[in-house]
C-alpha cells in the first residue's frame, strides 16, 4: 500500500518562501564554509607558512609541499599537477616571496577545481527527477532532506520517493525529513523500489510537482545484485521518462579520501552519475580529495555539505573552497 504523508500547500510555488535570500545568505554560507574547513586548513596553514618561509621554490620546498599534498589526500597524480603548476608559475613569474607562492599555488588549486564548479539546472524538465545513490552512511537520505530545503528556497516545490526500501528506518528517516520540510513523501510497506519512484514521479507529474528526489538503497560497489537493482530504478524511470532521470547524484563521505574515487567509478558504471554532493567536509582533514576528484574522475560537485544542520548544504564554489582552504 503506499502511503502519503500529508503535507499543506507545498505543490503551489505561492506557499515556498525562502528562508533567506539567496544574496543575503551568500556571506553566512561563506562563513560556515570557511568554519566547516577548518581541519583540512589546519593541515595546510601552518605548514604551508613554514614550507614557504625560505621564499624560493627550490628542491626542498617541492618534496615538503608534495607530502602535505598527499596526507590531504589530493592523490598523486593532482599532486604533481599542482607541483609542476607551481615550478612553471616560479620560472614564468620569478617567485621569490613566501606571499607570491602560496599566491601562485592557490591559483593552480583554483583552476584544478574550477571545472567542478557546474551549477543544477533543473530548470529543464517538469517534474526535474533526481535520483540519488551513495553507501550506507554517506549521509544519503540527510543529504535528500536538505536538498529538498535547498530547492524549496529556490521556490520549487519538492517530492521524495522513499526507494531505499532495503534498510530498515530508512523510510521514517525519510519521512521524518519530509515532515521538517513540509512535503509529500511517496512510500510502500515492503514494495518494490523502482515502483515506488514510477509511481512518484506519476504523482509529481499529477500535482505539478517541480522536482521529485529518489532515494536508493544504500550499497557497496561489490554488492552485485544492489548495482543492479538501482539500474533497475534508473530504467523504470526512463519508461515514464524516456529522458531521466534527469540528474543522477552519488553522495560521497569526505573522510573516506581516496576510496571516494573508487566508489565515483563504481557507481558511475553502473548508473552513470552526473554530479557528486561530497558530504562531512566539516569531520575530515581530507578535503584535498576535491582535487583528487578534479584530476581522476572529474564529475561536477553539485553540492558539498559542513555541518549537521539543515541548510549546510549548498552548490560547490570552487573560489569560496580554495580561499577557505588558505585563509
Amino acid at each position: 500500500m503506499f502511503s502519503f504523508l500529508k503535507k499543506s500547500g507545498t505543490d503551489s510555488k505561492a506557499d515556498v518562501k525562502a528562508d533567506v535570500p539567496a544574496e543575503a545568505a551568500a556571506p553566512s554560507w561563506r562563513e560556515r564554509l570557511f568554519k566547516g574547513l577548518a581541519k583540512t586548513r589546519a593541515q595546510w596553514g601552518g605548514k604551508l607558512k613554514s614550507i614557504f618561509s625560505r621564499g624560493k621554490v627550490d628542491e626542498e620546498l617541492l618534496e615538503e609541499l608534495e607530502t602535505l599534498l598527499l596526507t590531504s589526500d589530493c592523490g598523486i597524480e593532482a599532486t604533481q599537477h599542482l607541483l609542476d603548476e607551481l615550478k612553471k608559475a616560479a620560472k614564468r613569474d620569478k617567485l621569490d616571496t613566501p606571499e607570491a607562492i602560496q599566491k601562485a599555488l592557490h591559483d593552480a588549486l583554483l583552476e584544478t577545481l574550477q571545472p567542478l564548479e557546474q551549477p543544477l539546472d533543473f530548470s529543464t524538465h517538469k517534474p526535474f527527477v533526481i535520483m540519488i545513490a551513495g553507501v550506507n552512511g554517506a549521509g544519503k537520505t540527510t543529504s535528500i532532506g536538505k536538498l529538498a530545503k535547498y530547492f524549496q528556497t529556490q521556490g520549487k516545490s519538492v517530492l521524495l520517493a522513499a526507494g531505499d526500501t532495503f534498510r530498515a528506518a530508512a523510510r521514517e528517516q525519510l519521512e521524518t525529513w519530509g515532515e521538517r520540510n513540509n512535503v509529500t513523501v511517496i512510500a510502500q510497506d515492503n514494495g518494490d523500489p523502482a515502483a515506488v519512484v514510477f509511481d512518484a514521479i506519476s504523482a509529481a507529474k499529477a500535482r505539478g510537482i517541480d522536482i521529485v528526489l529518489a532515494d536508493t538503497a544504500g550499497r557497496l560497489p561489490t554488492q552485485l545484485h544492489l548495482m543492479e537493482e538501482i539500474a533497475k530504478v534508473r530504467r523504470v524511470i526512463q519508461k515514464i521518462d524516456p529522458e531521466g532521470p534527469h540528474e543522477t547524484l552519488l553522495v560521497l563521505d569526505a573522510n573516506i579520501g581516496q576510496n571516494a574515487l573508487q566508489q565515483v567509478k563504481a557507481f558511475d558504471k553502473a548508473i552513470n552519475v552526473t554530479g557528486l554532493v561530497l558530504t562531512k567536509l566539516d569531520g575530515t582533514a581530507k578535503g584535498g580529495v576535491v582535487t583528487a576528484i578534479a584530476r581522476q574522475c572529474p564529475k561536477p560537485i553539485r553540492f558539498i555539505g559542513v555541518g549537521e544542520q539543515i541548510d549546510d548544504l549548498r552548490p560547490f564554489s570552487a573560489k569560496d573552497f580554495v580561499d577557505a582552504l588558505f585563509e
